[in-house]
């Protein structure tokens, strides 16, 4: 009988005590989200495994990630296109992937980054590994993480007590960083990067666009700002030679087969879009690429209407103007004939 009392108290201190912790966080102005994680790029790469000539599969960075809204996409070309970009990443990976271990040859557009698609081939350096972490977890997934994921994403989708990410926010509430918050005092002599909070927002289809809070809070955008300076001064030269190399023969293969192959340099602007221009300018970097490839290629700075986007922490689209941008794209390469209007046909 006193078994039975102690864990009905046991229950009870539980519910409150989530209770109270939810209700508190909600109160600070979280609300749920969901994560983006490995399993969800994992689910949406099985989508490959019986994709047709029809179908459009978008890889690169965060930009490609967050400036294609696959809603207007589908309501413009009449098709859904699978989003495999990565943030932080480089796209050779998942090019590499989608060459040699499927027969996908319908459109591939790739989203340049001048900064991720040039900087390295070396495995273990972050761009390389943030994406080919995925890859390999796409293909060593257990039936456990399958089960976990799909556990899972209900409570990310009602509970803020959930919000937690692969990514490691600065404002994550987790137990991990929680404790990651506490101030220690600097401990080495190491630049110290500044808090880095999360500004996006996900879908199950992994359909992301940025958060509201990005747009409208100026202190939220320039704190990313921060952040993207912070990796500039500490990123090593691009290595162009190398990556160029590399993109070029799964390019030739996939090209090779029939596959529809497409270049899109996505908007940056402000002191990001400076630096680019100094440091990775488009005649060396965009210019060099494009005209090796000779495949359809859209440059933002090319077209009256995307040149003067701006990105609100100077690297991506606000949802509206990803929107917009994407509506623009779609019909500029269905004019172009890069892309078949399904919606016709």
């Amino acid at each position: 009988m006193k078994l039975k009392q102690s864990l009905l108290i046991a229950l009870i201190i539980s519910v409150i005590a989530v209770v109270a912790w939810e209700a508190y966080w909600r109160s600070q102005g979280y609300y749920p989200t969901l994560s983006d994680e490995k399993a969800l790029w994992a689910k949406e790469r099985a989508k490959l495994e019986n994709a047709s000539e029809k179908d459009v599969v978008i890889i690169g960075s965060s930009r490609a990630y967050f400036d294609f809204q696959k809603d207007v996409w589908e309501k413009e070309t009449g098709v859904r296109p699978i989003q495999l970009s990565s943030t932080g990443s480089t796209p050779l990976p998942a090019f590499h992937d989608i060459v040699e271990n499927t027969d996908f040859k319908g459109t591939l557009i790739v989203g340049v980054t001048p900064g991720l698609v040039f900087s390295t081939t070396y495995p273990m350096a972050p761009p390389w590994n943030r994406i080919q972490s995925k890859v390999d977890y796409y293909f060593d997934m257990t039936y456990a993480q399958k089960a976990n994921y799909f556990l899972s994403v209900p409570l990310q989708k009602n509970l803020v007590l959930m919000s937690a990410d692969e990514e490691e926010w600065a404002d994550d509430i987790d137990l991990k960083s929680l404790l990651r918050r506490v101030d220690l005092g600097k401990r080495t002599e190491s630049p110290v990067m500044p808090p880095f909070y999360n500004f996006g927002e996900v879908t199950t289809d992994r359909n992301m666009s940025m958060a509201p809070r990005t747009v409208t809070d100026t202190a939220h955008a320039n704190s990313i700002i921060r952040v993207w300076n912070f990796f500039g001064k500490g990123a090593p030269p691009p290595d162009k030679n190398a990556t160029t190399e590399y993109f070029m023969k799964d390019a030739k293969k996939f090209i090779a087969r029939g596959g529809n192959l497409i270049l899109v340099r996505p908007p940056s602007s402000g002191g990001n879009r400076m630096a680019e221009n100094m440091f990775l300018p488009r005649e060396r970097f965009w210019d060099s690429l494009v005209g090796l490839a000779k495949v359809k290629n859209y440059h933002f700075e090319d077209y009256s209407q995307l040149k003067n986007l701006t990105c609100p922490e100077e690297s991506h689209l606000s949802k509206e103007d990803a929107e917009y941008y994407t509506k623009e794209m779609a019909n500029i390469m269905i004019e172009d004939q890069a892309i078949t209007n399904l919606k016709t046909n």
